[in-house]
């Protein structure tokens, strides 16, 4: 007898036909509150299945989910809730002062219940809990209303916001997809991510990101037996995936580094035998990083690349990796990539410029939310950029160089911060890295380096200088090394460089001022070095 496979979450536990179940009661609950055909319901949830739930019944009625990354505050709220039109948000208990804060006139708030999970993982007070008794609830939908009677109606695949790491977050607004579409959709998402129907999938990842919120729509609609975790823990990943048999793990380079910073005892506790595929994405992964995950679960490490516009365009398994160091893979299915130059030429196998990916064309074409020129300036005949530099090998294999607005240009010489921040993660006791450009009077810009160490780790800024000189060019060696106890970075993996850059484009006194100084000097001096 086949079993139908479920969601869990902590110890709460639901079939798809449960959760499909709960959504269009919720569908009618929002149609009760006067939601119709392209409303945007914003979302402002921590990992939880109702959280699913939600995004199946806004579909339903043909509006429009809008994750929200619920770490945002002020500015970055009030303009994604603004900019969305958002007609209604649906938040966690806990966070509703927040968002109340900043809830545009004429919105209306939905409460969500904190499930016991997630109240555990964030040490949540018992007093920041129940319901404020001042707005409609999930529950009291689920426990009232009936289910929506009505077939679905075709909608928007959503709308997400980007991270934001360049200044404010934009829109990115799909198509709506016919079932047709949607149907090859899932057979796209479920080949190039190494997923097969019944599948047992772990998703670590918050689901107001991009990626892990794919794989949870798409997981439901192709039948994947789903563990969403409420939150990231290096340890209580590996018990999951022993304990429910886990097959197939999707995470962020960062995931792995907590992973391999665990004690040897502790990775040899978890029978992780079960595990078929370690998929990983979001953010460049440092060579030795993939190395050592490799070593320790075998040739079972995915990566694909693209972007929340493009969806996943290439991808590569262990093997391939492994014959093409540092590639981020070649084109699946129809996409394509071309690498041109400033002028719109393509550059020749091996050379770096931007980067265009051509989507597959089972992913939906998009706009962004009030900025269609914006949509048109990233096209080059149906090839879109979203700021990366790189080269393609003589096999047709992509290498990301660097962010666009991340490379530094010192003395007129083009650096690629991503090499110097792959060659720092090399050395004992860094846990993680940002370098990128300061202003240097004499040189135009000079390199930083923040540097997270390993808690305990008897790391200096001279370990970090010489660790560099010893591999790269003299050019890129840092000229400004700050120990740093915290990198901002998203919980997707991306790195905010421009709160670390601002400090020293701020003119702040202190630290960012002496670095600036210490930049010049340094500057200077390896200049006449090298």
């Amino acid at each position: 007898m086949e079993v139908e496979p479920v969601v869990r979450s902590g110890e709460v536990t639901r079939t798809h036909t449960e959760v499909r179940e709960r959504a269009a009661r919720i569908a009618s609950g929002l149609a009760e509150a006067g939601v119709s055909q392209g409303d945007r319901i914003a979302v402002v949830m921590r990992n939880d299945i109702s959280y699913l739930e939600v995004f199946a019944a806004v579909a339903l009625l043909g509006a429009v989910a809008v994750p929200v990354n619920w770490h945002w505050r002020g500015g970055e709220l009030e303009h994604l809730l603004r900019d969305s039109s958002a007609r209604l948000v649906i938040v966690h208990t806990d966070l509703l002062p927040t968002v109340a804060a900043h809830l545009p006139d004429g919105v209306d708030l939905v409460e969500a219940a904190v499930p016991e999970a997630v109240a555990k993982a964030y040490g949540l007070a018992p007093h920041r809990l129940p319901p404020s008794g001042e707005h409609a609830t999930l529950q009291s939908w689920i426990d009232q209303a009936q289910p929506w009677p009505h077939p679905p109606v075709p909608a928007p695949l959503g709308l997400i916001y980007t991270s934001g790491t360049t200044g404010l977050p934009k829109g990115i607004l799909r198509r709506p997809t016919s079932p047709e579409q949607s149907r090859r959709l899932v057979e796209l998402v479920f080949d190039a991510w190494r997923l097969r129907p019944g599948m047992r999938s772990m998703i670590p990842a918050p689901l107001y990101h991009t990626a892990p919120n794919t794989h949870a729509m798409l997981g439901l609609a192709g039948g994947l037996d789903l563990t969403v975790l409420p939150r990231f823990d290096a340890e209580e990943t590996l018990r999951l995936i022993e304990r429910h048999r886990i097959e197939h793990v999707q995470v962020v380079p960062t995931m792995l580094v907590r992973l391999l910073g665990l004690p040897a005892e502790i990775r040899r506790r978890y029978d992780l035998t079960s595990l078929k595929v370690i998929l990983h994405a979001a953010a460049p992964c440092p060579a030795e990083i993939k190395d050592r995950i490799i070593d320790w679960f075998g040739p079972i490490v995915q990566e694909y690349y693209g972007g929340s516009e493009t969806g996943p365009v290439v991808a590569c398994d262990s093997d391939e990796w492994a014959a093409h160091r540092g590639t981020v893979g070649r084109p699946i299915a129809d996409a394509g990539v071309r690498v041109l130059d400033g002028a719109g030429r393509p550059v020749p196998v091996g050379e770096v410029g931007e980067i265009f990916l051509r989507p597959p064309s089972a992913w939906p074409d998009f706009t962004y939310v009030g900025d269609d020129g914006k949509r048109r300036d990233i096209d080059r005949d149906g090839y879109l950029t979203i700021g990366d530099l790189g080269f393609v090998d003589a096999d047709g294999f992509l290498h990301l160089r660097d962010r666009k607005n991340d490379m530094v240009i010192s003395g007129g010489v083009n650096i690629y911060p991503l090499e110097i921040e792959q060659c720092i993660s090399g050395l004992a006791g860094v846990a993680d890295v940002a370098v990128f450009g300061i202003p240097d009077p004499e040189f135009g810009e000079a390199l930083a380096a923040h540097v997270q160490p390993l808690p305990g780790a008897p790391l200096t800024e001279e370990d970090v200088t010489r660790h560099v000189r010893s591999r790269l060019a003299g050019y890129k060696v840092p000229r400004v090394v700050v120990l740093d106890d915290h990198l901002p970075r998203e919980d997707s993996g991306k790195l905010f460089k421009r709160r670390l850059r601002e400090r020293y484009l701020s003119g702040e006194a202190g630290e960012a001022g002496e670095a600036r100084g210490a930049a010049t000097a340094r500057s200077r001096r390896v200049a006449a070095e090298s």
